[in-house]
């Protein structure tokens, strides 16, 4: 991920730029709504971004262009859903562009789109199907990381291979190599960011129990019906 700046064709860095927008827009709407009515989140949504920023500066170097590292969007995504997360992972991403030189200001778009959008949904849909089927918490919190860091690759696989298909075997040729060279450092970071995020939401049950009784990821007390009701929405 961190598709490096000038990297992608100019056409291509539009056209995700614009496919981002949307999402990011609707972010910060749901997050002025968070912050207004619960403003006592303030924190964990800050941990949340710091948390994200922290791991998604870590990187290896994958393949041209690009780098493998975590992407932390899953546990951010599973608090206060995707959208909120498309706006702390711009953020990340932005800050990342200009003081660490990790991804670009053109190709922001597609960065953003790969690992802030993508990648929370994925995550969050891995954790509410399995929260639907009674899996343990913890389970489904592993899941979620990891199918948040995973999918984000597999867009941005997608992206560079739009960009630069292969001569021979086209745009599927160009996935397919790679998606490859993205695996053999990535599924193993996946895993790991997914046992990382467990340790995280455990501290946090211990240390934030009625923050996120009330943001539906523990189950509600009786005679708590606001949370419960929140709990079900989600």
């Amino acid at each position: 991920m961190h598709i490096a700046e000038g990297f992608l064709p100019p056409a291509h860095a539009i056209a995700w730029g614009a496919a981002s927008a949307p999402f990011v827009v609707h972010g910060v709407r749901s997050l002025t709504r968070e912050v207004r009515e619960h403003p006592e989140s303030t924190l964990l949504l800050g941990a949340s971004g710091a948390f994200t920023f922290v791991l998604s500066a870590l990187k290896l170097p994958s393949v041209t262009g690009s780098c493998s590292h975590p992407t932390g969007t899953g546990l951010g995504a599973i608090l206060f859903r995707p959208p909120v997360m498309a706006v702390l992972g711009t953020i990340t991403l932005l800050f990342q562009a200009l003081l660490l030189a990790h991804g670009g200001l053109t190709t922001l778009g597609a960065n953003v789109f790969s690992m802030a959008v993508v990648g929370p949904w994925a995550g969050y849909g891995a954790y509410r199907l399995l929260r639907r089927y009674d899996v343990p918490l913890m389970v489904t919190v592993f899941c979620g990381a990891f199918v948040a860091d995973l999918s984000t690759y597999c867009v941005t696989s997608v992206q560079l291979a739009l960009a630069f298909p292969d001569p021979g075997s086209g745009f599927l040729g160009a996935l397919g190599k790679f998606g490859s060279v993205f695996a053999v450092t990535q599924i193993p970071l996946a895993v790991s960011e997914g046992l990382l995020t467990v340790v995280v939401m455990r501290l946090l049950v211990q240390s934030s129990k009625g923050e996120l009784t009330r943001l539906g990821v523990l189950p509600a007390k009786s005679g708590t019906t606001g949370a419960k009701e929140r709990a079900v929405a989600r």
